[in-house]
């Protein structure tokens, strides 16, 4: 289907020749010569892009006023701005507020449809990434009937009416993004953005850059998470990888809300929600002088605990059945028949969390849909095997490099916190198996820090 471009410019001269250049391309072309006509175009029909003079001459607003307008009615629809005597003042604004580019005129053909195939191209590819993180995020919930994620449900129902800053912790796979935009999508900027930026990822000295932005030597801006989020929200993932030296800027940010770019020394004010995640104990890092105090507890309003996979298996039936409906309706094909009663699904470790379940159900979707469940049930196992040598590797060189007192009592927790997930945690069970009373077992489990296994 061929693009709707609308092409606004009080000049008749320069918009007859921009709508020439576009047609000739088979695009459809629409025209308005002013604010108010450009306004009954862009009620008719949503633009997929539009390209404006910022010098609208005979009006009271301008194409900056326009530009807003778009902005505000679909972030998605890229927008050019245009101008032969704007300032590099307006031009930075201009894209400040969301437009794709900015050209001087006078402008070759070649020139304008560069930016046009770029500009149309990257809407295209910003819509593709809302369907993918869509089918990712907003299309699966969060399964269980555990306390701990009933208490993580509870919770985000809370925060809907709430602003208030979020620190989400857990192992990695747990669900911790998930629970970030299920938060945002409650909340009343659940139509603004919603950026992450993964600590974790970012290379040495960018974190700046990548938080606040920065003004280059050619007048260009690049946007900064922060800025980025205006309005919306932003997830720091792993925000305790933050360097001790950024956390001071991260921490003023958040008591003044507002920033400068590198290299600018203008202020930019911005209101975002602030939701931190992290796989690592803060309060740790904070005793060990390596995350700063004042900015933990500015980010712990209000604190998230997602548990390992092993500690709630009893949520783990439900997690598969859930998941072999959601991926065999994405992928087209017949939902697997999984044994849920299968032991290896509940002795097993669980490194990666939710998600390796996830994957695990994904593998045997699209690879055995349509097997016996005896086939099913061997693959499962052969993964899930596979997997257990791997871990059981690495925790063997951690014995072996461990004192005999530690290695003695790594065997001992590793040991009931298996007998515990066979027998779903009940006590009783584990006592009569081990051959040990059951008020000593507790006793033992409280001294190897072994909390509740669902």
């Amino acid at each position: 289907m061929n693009k709707d471009i609308l092409v606004i410019d009080d000049n008749p001269d320069i918009r007859f020749l921009i709508c020439n250049i576009l047609k000739e391309k088979k695009f459809n072309v629409r025209s308005a010569a002013n604010y108010d006509q450009a306004i009954l175009e862009i009620n008719k029909k949503m633009p997929d892009l539009s390209i404006i003079d910022i010098k609208l001459d005979k009006t009271d607003k301008d194409g900056i006023d326009l530009l807003k307008l778009i902005i505000s009615k679909n972030k998605l629809s890229p927008v050019i701005m245009i101008s032969g005597h704007a300032s590099v003042q307006i031009a930075v604004e201009a894209i400040r507020l969301g437009a794709y580019e900015f050209i001087e005129k006078p402008f070759s053909t070649e020139k304008i449809l560069n930016y046009v195939k770029r500009a149309l191209e990257n809407s295209e590819l910003k819509q593709e990434k809302d369907i993918i993180e869509n089918k990712l995020f907003h299309s699966f919930d969060l399964v269980g009937k555990s306390s701990s994620i009933l208490k993580v449900k509870k919770t985000i129902e809370k925060l809907a009416t709430s602003e208030s800053r979020v620190l989400i912790s857990g192992p990695t796979g747990s669900g911790k993004e998930l629970v970030a935009r299920k938060i945002h999508k409650n909340s009343n900027k659940s139509k603004d953005p919603f950026v992450v930026l993964n600590a974790a990822l970012l290379k040495e000295k960018t974190y700046e850059r990548e938080l606040f932005g920065e003004e280059l030597d050619d007048g260009s801006v690049s946007f900064g998470a922060l800025e980025r989020a205006n309005k919306g929200t932003l997830l720091i993932d792993e925000v305790s990888e933050i360097p001790y030296e950024t956390q001071a800027n991260v921490l003023r940010v958040l008591i003044d809300q507002k920033f400068k770019r590198l290299n600018s020394s203008e202020y930019i004010n911005v209101n975002i929600r602030l939701i931190s995640s992290t796989s690592k104990d803060l309060k740790e890092l904070v005793e060990a002088g390596k995350f700063r105090e004042d900015l933990f507890h500015r980010l712990n309003v209000v604190p998230i605990e997602l548990v390992s996979l092993s500690s709630r298996t009893e949520d783990i039936p439900l997690l598969i059945d859930y998941f072999k409906e959601k991926l065999s309706e994405i992928n087209g094909v017949q939902p697997p028949k999984i044994d849920i009663k299968n032991d290896n699904l509940y002795t097993y470790y669980w490194p990666g969390n939710v998600r390796e379940l996830r994957n695990l159900v994904e593998r045997v979707t699209i690879l055995s849909a349509n097997e016996s469940k005896e086939n099913i049930n061997k693959l499962m196992n052969d993964i899930l095997s596979s997997s257990s040598i791997d871990n059981d590797k690495s925790l063997l060189e951690k014995s072996f490099s461990s004192p005999l007192k530690e290695a003695r009592e790594h065997f001992e927790k590793e040991y009931l916190v298996t007998q515990l997930k066979k027998n779903h945690g009940n006590i009783s069970k584990t006592a009569d198996f081990i051959g040990m009373e059951r008020s000593a077992l507790h006793r033992k489990l409280k001294s190897l820090g072994i909390k509740g296994i669902n």
